[in-house]
């Protein structure tokens, strides 16, 4: 009997045939955003849409973020479900009324009578060099205001399934996609930027992690590119006879608490890591989880890795030096196996 042959796509194709297919299927999904029609978006999310579907269902707007975020929160409020990409998440500022004020907003001060079925997708994280203000996270910033829901995929599979999932949802989705994770030509070639994605439609959850590795001595939880170093390093640790399990978060708002919980009862030890600020931010959230509802099951303090609080820096040397990486990880571990 012949095994089935794998379907490999990018992180980008991956999402652009998520919302390629919920267009065809669905007549009032459009999309809208800065070069994201003949240019395909900066970072692939909606390559070859234009072509399919026309400029009337993929809008390149001017720049100017307030406008076509708002133009897609009233569409949204109208019935229809826009996705909307805000090209690099360190613009937030520029828009942030309309999607703090209004987007998450409106559906609470309706008293549920208003739904504002929409994405925001936005590019996220560094490694390659483009400064302080085009490489930031910033993932607890928008998981810290409530009524959005916000989701950070590190698999092409999820990236699909869940852009799938967004768009069906009824809420407003924020959706954080890794631009090394895109499968770029231009980008340094990841070999976690590519995978195995069914053609046909299909949804992955909104709000559960996965447990990407599987052990017993400590538990690593990561988001995105952390997740994947986190791999890296359990894989190091394993030749060491440490076996660690590895937590992919996946969802930051709402938080799969039962996955983190449920592996701290089999490890007892925890450590964070995030490509975010290490001060306010989800390592802090996923510590005072594990402080509040597993205490007694910490065999040692929760150990946190971070991006440092400062900007991040444009020397290829000195951004290496701030963001984590397979063997920050594999040294806090190794500290944290000495406690306890």
């Amino acid at each position: 009997m012949e095994t089935a042959k794998k379907r490999m796509l990018s992180g980008n194709k991956a999402m652009a045939e998520a919302i390629s297919q919920e267009m065809e299927r669905d007549p009032n999904v459009f999309v809208l955003g800065e070069d994201i029609g003949k240019y395909g978006g900066i970072f692939g999310s909606t390559q070859g849409l234009i072509e399919t579907y026309g400029p009337e269902r993929v809008l390149d707007t001017p720049i100017s973020e307030t406008a076509f975020i708002g133009a897609a929160i009233g569409a949204a409020a109208e019935g229809m479900r826009p996705v909307a990409e805000l090209m690099f998440v360190d613009f937030f500022g520029v828009c942030m009324d309309q999607i703090y004020n209004h987007m998450a907003k409106i559906p609470y001060m309706s008293g549920g009578n208003v739904k504002l079925p929409m994405v925001l997708m936005t590019a996220v994280g560094g490694g390659y060099n483009d400064a302080a203000q085009h490489s930031q996270t910033l993932y607890a910033t928008f998981a810290h205001l409530p009524g959005m829901k916000v989701v950070a995929p590190s698999t092409p599979y999820d990236l699909k399934g869940m852009m799938t999932s967004a768009i069906r949802d009824d809420n407003p989705v924020v959706f954080m996609f890794h631009k090394s994770l895109q499968g770029l030509g231009w980008m340094d070639q990841l070999d976690e930027a590519v995978g195995n994605v069914p053609e046909e439609a299909y949804t992955v959850p909104l709000d559960k992690a996965a447990v990407v590795r599987e052990g017993n001595d400590v538990t690593i939880v990561g988001i995105q590119m952390m997740t994947h170093y986190a791999v890296q390093a359990a894989e190091k640790l394993a030749e060491e006879g440490i076996e660690a399990e590895v937590i992919d978060l996946r969802s930051l708002a709402p938080i799969d608490k039962d996955t983190i919980l449920t592996s701290l009862k089999k490890t007892g030890r925890l450590l964070v890591v995030d490509e975010d600020y290490l001060s306010y931010g989800m390592t802090a959230e996923i510590a005072a989880i594990a402080a509040e509802e597993a205490l007694y099951d910490l065999e040692a303090p929760v150990r946190r890795v971070a991006v440092p609080d400062v900007p991040l820096p444009y020397s290829s040397v000195l951004e290496d030096f701030v963001i984590p990486g397979k063997e920050k990880i594999y040294e806090e571990v190794k500290s944290l196996l000495e406690e306890g």
